[in-house]
C-alpha cells in the first residue's frame, strides 16, 4: 500500500550505511569489539552497571528471567496487554504466566492493585511493561517486590531513554526505565526508538545477572570466538546451559550511531505527541492515554482509545483510504489460541479486553512534522464524525471537529 503517513519510520542515513560498510570490510561479523563498545556506551547512557547485547528482546527477556531463577513450577505475573514475547519468555522457562489487568484507558500500564491481588507463594517474578514508552508505577511495584520477595524484570522495549518521574520522595526518581528492577530488557527492532533491525539488550546493576546473560547468549561458553581469534584464549569451557542468542557486529555498528541520535529523536517524538494532544484534547469520541504525562516518556507510539469500539474498523479504513497507516497495540495475549490451549485459568481482565477493542495507534516517529500531525488530525476528526453519523444513520457533516 502507498501510505502517505506511516505508523513508524526510521531515522537511518549515511552514517549508518558507512558504519555497516566498515563491519563488512572488516570481515568480522559476529560478536566482537564493536559489540563490547556498544554495550559500554549503552550502559553509560542509562547509568547502569552492565549492558549485554543479545539477538533480540525476546532473548533478553528469556535470559533475564532465567538469570533471576525462574524455573518450572514458578509463577510470573505479566500483563496480557503486551506483545506476545513478554509472555513467551515466561513459557520458555517452563513457568506459568499469571495475567494482570491494566489500570484504565487513561493509563495502559499494569494495574498495581490487581498485581497485589495476584501475588502468591509461587510468584517468582513480575514482568513490567512500560507501555508506549511511559514508565509504570515502579514505586508501587518495587515496594510489593520488597514485601513479597519476587524479582522485577522490566520489558522496556518501548521506553528507551525514558526517565522515571516517581512519587514524591521516590528512591527511583530520575532513573532510566529498565534500570529500576533487577533487569531491564530492550528491543532494537525496525520500529523502535533505537533501530538496528533486530537486536536487544539486557541492562542490570547485578554482576551475577550480567554474567549469567553473557554466558547464556553463547551456549554457556566461557570464551567467545573473538577471544580465540584475537589470541586471548585457545580453548573454552561450558559452565551453564546456554543458547545461540548472540548479536552481530552489524547490530552494534548501527546501535552506536542510533544511540547518538536517541535524545534528539525522542525529543522530536515528544514534540509530535504534544501537537497531537493540542489538536485532539477534549474530543468527545476518544480518550488520550497518559494525557497528563509528557516529559517522562520515550513516546514510542501514539495511542488513542475510542469511546465506541464499533467505530474502529470503519475509522481505520477511512484513514487507510486517506493514506494514513494505523495499527493496534495490542491484541490481548490471553485471547490467543495457543495461550488458551495451555489450559491455564485466566481471571477476568475487563479493562484489558475493553481497551484492546478500542485502541488505535496513529503515526509517530522522528521524521514527522507538525504539518503532518495536523493533516493526520484533520482526517482523523473527519473520520470520527463520518463513522459516528453513519452509525447513527444520519447524513454526515463535512466539517471536522476542532482544528487549528
Amino acid at each position: 500500500m502507498n501510505m502517505r503517513y506511516l505508523v513508524s519510520d526510521a531515522d537511518l542515513g549515511e552514517a549508518e550505511a558507512l558504519a555497516v560498510a566498515d563491519v563488512v570490510r572488516s570481515k568480522w561479523l559476529s560478536v566482537g569489539q564493536r559489540t563490547a563498545t556498544f554495550e559500554t556506551a549503552f550502559a553509560e547512557k542509562l547509568q547502569a552497571s552492565h549492558a549485554v547485547c543479545v539477538s533480540n528482546c525476546t532473548a533478553a527477556l528469556h535470559l533475564a528471567l532465567l538469570a533471576v531463577g525462574v524455573k518450572p513450577g514458578d509463577e510470573v505475573i505479566v500483563p496480557s496487554y503486551t506483545f506476545v514475547a513478554s509472555v513467551n519468555a515466561v513459557l520458555y522457562c517452563g513457568a506459568k504466566p499469571v495475567f494482570v489487568d491494566i489500570a484504565s484507558a487513561d493509563d495502559m500500564n499494569l494495574d498495581v492493585n490487581d498485581l497485589a491481588q495476584k501475588i502468591t507463594a509461587r510468584t517468582k517474578a513480575v514482568v513490567v511493561v512500560h507501555m508506549a514508552g511511559y514508565p509504570c508505577d515502579m514505586d508501587a511495584v518495587m515496594q510489593l517486590s520488597k514485601t513479597h520477595g519476587f524479582f522485577v524484570v522490566e520489558d522496556a522495549c518501548h521506553a528507551i531513554g525514558a526517565q522515571y518521574a516517581g512519587h514524591e520522595g521516590s528512591d527511583y526518581q530520575g532513573r532510566f526505565a529498565g534500570t529500576i528492577g533487577q533487569a531491564g530488557c530492550f528491543s532494537f527492532f525496525a520500529n523502535k526508538n533505537l533501530v538496528t533491525g533486530e537486536g536487544g539488550m539486557v541492562v542490570t546493576n547485578d554482576e551475577n545477572i550480567a554474567q549469567y546473560v553473557r554466558l547464556g547468549r553463547a551456549h554457556g561458553m566461557t570464551k567467545t570466538s573473538w577471544d580465540r581469534a584475537s589470541g586471548r584464549a585457545s580453548s573454552y569451557d561450558v559452565v551453564q546451559l546456554g543458547f545461540n542468542y548472540r548479536p552481530t557486529e552489524l547490530t552494534a555498528a548501527l546501535g552506536l550511531i542510533q544511540l547518538e541520535k536517541l535524545d534528539g529523536n525522542n525529543n522530536r517524538r515528544r514534540a509530535m505527541v504534544a501537537q497531537y494532544r493540542k489538536r485532539l484534547a477534549g474530543h468527545p469520541l476518544l480518550v488520550l492515554p497518559f494525557a497528563d504525562r509528557l516529559e517522562d516518556s520515550a513516546h514510542h507510539f501514539m495511542p488513542i482509545v475510542l469511546r465506541d469500539a464499533e467505530q474502529r474498523d470503519d475509522l481505520r479504513q477511512h484513514l487507510q483510504d486517506a493514506g494514513i497507516q494505523t495499527t493496534m497495540h495490542y491484541p490481548p495475549v490471553h485471547q490467543f489460541t495457543h495461550i488458551k490451549e495451555l489450559g491455564h485459568d485466566v481471571p477476568a481482565l475487563p479493562v484489558t479486553d475493553h481497551v484492546a477493542q478500542c485502541e488505535v495507534t496513529l503515526p509517530l516517529h522522528p521524521l514527522l512534522t507538525e504539518d503532518d500531525v495536523n493533516a493526520i488530525c484533520d482526517e482523523l476528526e473527519r473520520g470520527l464524525e463520518m463513522t459516528r453519523v453513519a452509525m447513527a444513520g444520519a447524513p454526515a457533516s463535512q466539517a471536522p471537529h476542532g482544528g487549528s
